[in-house]
């Protein structure tokens, strides 16, 4: 009866089948144990679960082999480590269950190196990995990120045929290479799986989400819908909506939306949230906070969603006021709500409030600052101006700063031009992190805007020398269900010609109202017509003359943007929105800009 509800999921149930049992006077014998203890770990019962080990070792069945796997399961569910081993280390006679479970314990609870070297000493006593054993070594390899190490255990699979024989392992191999960012290797394994379950489609769209590439998931998403076999779920909802958040594809977004009401899917906490998010980096915060209204608010999720959707928009108030609602509904923050806040003081410049929520999280919530809420507090008071104090909070952080920190400082060193602190803060960040291209671009910028060319291009040398390529700078726009997306001097695109003639046209006018081009931004020494021509033809001037060309007049445009938008075509675009009488919606890598009658909601703080 026991074993009945808990394989229904009715754990409650058989808990409740347990007291009687026991009000009756039979006693628990192996299988009664080993079949009860997974049912507290699902209804988070440690103390019924301690209980029952009590109850083992009093009634002398510790030493089975199936009730001491059935503890280390149990223990490492509730991420008590330390008493899962001691239960490992006691048992005279372990099989292969025992090993899986002890590998997954550690693997579970972010021990990756930990769980690979008991892989090694359970290949040491002569034990033969399984499929499960697979499935964690395959987790463990790409949390420690030794992609050599998940060569090998593809190649262990493929020997065996398991990915054509087994969606679980090559779901577990796939999603391996995905968070190892190998995203070819992760699509040949997705093609190798002969009988691809929904859990296969959610994770390659989760993989080409999580390296980037939104556009890949999309299409791989629209595959999934074609398949009659594979009906869409939870997951495959939270896979996708964020890459339509990534590229701004709203009305793509909205389509999706109508799927999860269909799916009565539209109340679940994690599938609303990013709804939330879709709408809010959408530029729709009104949708957004009315969504925020529907569903239930119980935990921080929905709170924090919200919390940072106002915070890129520059509305740093309302996010502390509503940290302050969640304070009152009895929602206790974690530390993802004070990422959120801090961020959101960030970019409204509140740096009282800011310090305020940094000393909060630490002195009522009991939450240790992580290295991320410390790069918070570093762009918070750099990006203000305040370098110094940023320097030297930076000095006294406990931990080993990592590049979130140093690119914080290396940023607002680049906002306030000051050359001698940028180039002390790249030295340290090169030292933790030498293969992001976009720290080398910032400091070659700080150069290149005093007027030191020899020191840009030796910045940019160095990043030739090492491989690294420069990220290519993008802006799209979504009209009639398309994505449309324009790169820097784009002369491919249909209609180049009329968005040319129509941007020299909006040029000539807002110079006739004062706009005055800025060849600050040029980052190339090359004469001042050709610093007109380069600064004429960024990504975000072709996109927003394209939606100008292609929409109703006064109707808003929104554009999206992959990097920060310069701050020549942020004041081209505040002219722009007055002689068209437009609102402009800009959401570039930082933040959003609403450009209403020639002025920005950022207040030119970004």
């Amino acid at each position: 009866m026991i074993s009945g509800f808990c394989q229904n999921g009715n754990v409650s149930e058989a808990l409740g089948v347990l007291d009687e049992m026991r009000f009756d006077g039979m006693k628990m014998d192996c299988v009664t144990v080993s079949t009860v203890l997974p049912a507290c770990a699902q209804m988070d019962d440690i103390l019924h679960g301690m209980l029952i080990h009590l109850y083992v070792i009093k009634h002398g069945l510790e030493f089975d082999v199936f009730v001491s796997n059935a503890l280390i399961n149990m223990y490492a569910k509730f991420g008590n480590i330390r008493q899962a081993q001691k239960v490992f280390d006691q048992m005279f006679v372990r099989d292969l269950v025992s090993w899986n479970s002890i590998i997954a314990a550690y693997e579970q609870n972010a021990h990756p190196d930990t769980a690979l070297e008991f892989f090694g000493e359970m290949q040491s006593n002569g034990i033969q990995p399984d499929v499960l054993t697979l499935v964690s070594l395959a987790s463990s390899v790409a949390q420690s990120g030794d992609c050599r190490s998940g060569r090998s255990v593809h190649g262990f699979v493929t020997r065996r045929c398991w990915i054509l024989e087994d969606v679980v392992v090559g779901n577990a191999v796939l999603d391996m290479y995905a968070k190892l960012g190998i995203i070819d290797s992760a699509y040949r394994v997705f093609e190798e799986i002969s009988l691809k379950d929904v859990v296969s489609w959610n994770t390659m769209i989760t993989g080409y989400g999580q390296n980037g590439l939104a556009s890949e998931a999309i299409e791989v998403f629209c595959m999934m819908e074609v398949c009659e076999d594979v009906t869409p779920n939870q997951g495959t909802w939270v896979s996708v909506l964020p890459a339509y958040s990534h590229l701004g594809a709203l009305k793509l977004g909205m389509r999706t939306q109508w799927c999860i009401l269909k799916a009565s899917l539209h109340l679940d906490i994690y599938v609303s949230t990013c709804l939330i998010d879709l709408y809010g980096k959408c530029g729709r915060l009104d949708d957004a906070m009315s969504l925020f209204y529907e569903v239930p608010r119980m935990s921080s999720v929905p709170w924090n969603a919200i919390i940072s959707c106002h915070g890129i928009h520059g509305h740093g108030e309302t996010s502390l006021q509503l940290f302050q609602a969640m304070q009152d509904e009895g929602v206790k923050p974690d530390h993802v709500t004070f990422v959120s806040l801090l961020s959101a003081c960030s970019h409204s410049g509140l740096v009282d409030q800011g310090q305020w929520c940094f000393r909060v999280m630490q002195e009522e919530y009991g939450i240790k600052p992580s290295l991320k809420h410390y790069g918070c507090m570093v762009d918070l008071l750099g990006r203000a101006g305040y370098l110094e104090k940023a320097y030297s909070f930076v000095k006294n952080i406990p931990l080993r700063p990592d590049a979130s920190v140093w690119g914080a400082l290396l940023g607002a060193c680049r906002i306030h031009g000051d050359v001698e602190l940028g180039k002390f803060a790249s030295e340290r960040l090169f030292e933790v992190d030498s293969e992001n291209v976009g720290y080398y671009v910032l400091l070659s910028n700080i150069y290149a805007n005093v007027g030191k060319w020899e020191g840009a291009d030796e910045v940019r040398s160095l990043a030739r020398d090492r491989g690294l390529k420069k990220t290519p700078g993008w802006s799209s726009i979504e009209l009639n269900n398309r994505i449309e997306v324009f790169y820097t001097g784009n002369q491919s695109h249909p209609h180049c010609e009329e968005i040319y003639k129509e941007l020299e046209i909006l040029t000539a006018k807002i110079k006739t109202v004062g706009y005055i081009p800025d060849c600050s931004f040029v980052l190339q020494d090359v004469e001042e017509d050709e610093k007109e021509y380069i600064l004429m033809s960024h990504s975000e001037r072709l996109a927003i003359t394209y939606g100008i060309i292609s929409t109703p007049p006064k109707s808003p445009i929104r554009i999206f943007k992959n990097l920060r938008v310069c701050g020549d075509c942020h004041n081209v675009t505040k002219f722009i929105s007055k002689i068209t009488e437009r609102e402009i919606i800009v959401r570039d890598s930082n933040r959003f800009h609403h450009f209403k009658d020639g002025v920005c909601s950022c207040g030119d703080y970004w």
